[in-house]
């Protein structure tokens, strides 16, 4: 998945807590995020806004991506087989972020799991004879 396609998928799917979403799709998303922080703080100094116009700006920005940031994580989740719930470790103090990044870097499971089919293999639609795939039990 490229930079602008997975900088699309995300906020297409700005409310969708359900299907799966791969590794560079997060992560990209995440870089996209910095950047757009990082050149608003930027310009903001550059036309010598007061340092709380700044975070006013940043701060609305952040709410604005909110959102489909968290249902990213929550698809994100799902892709290597756990709950969209689990994000809830966060607000364990450091072990929860600890745990949160090492689960963004893991690979996704190959093939469907019981939240939809694998997002690297779009066009599987094999499953075995059923008319349900194997999340629909």
């Amino acid at each position: 998945m490229s930079f602008g396609d997975a900088v699309s998928s995300a906020f297409n799917n700005y409310f969708n807590f359900s299907g799966r979403a791969r590794r560079s799709e997060y992560w990209y998303f995440t870089l996209f995020n910095i950047l757009v922080s990082s050149a608003l703080s930027c310009v903001m100094n550059l036309l010598g806004a007061k340092e709380s116009a700044v975070t006013a700006i940043t701060g609305l920005y952040s709410l604005a991506v909110m959102i489909p940031g968290l249902a990213l994580v929550w698809r994100r989740l799902h892709d290597i087989g756990k709950s969209g719930a689990n994000y809830f470790w966060i607000f364990v103090p450091l072990i929860g972020f600890i745990l949160i990044l090492i689960w963004m870097c893991r690979d996704g499971q190959n093939g469907p799991n019981r939240y939809g089919p694998d997002p690297k293999d779009p066009g599987f639609t094999d499953y075995g004879g059923d008319d349900r795939a194997p999340w629909q039990y």
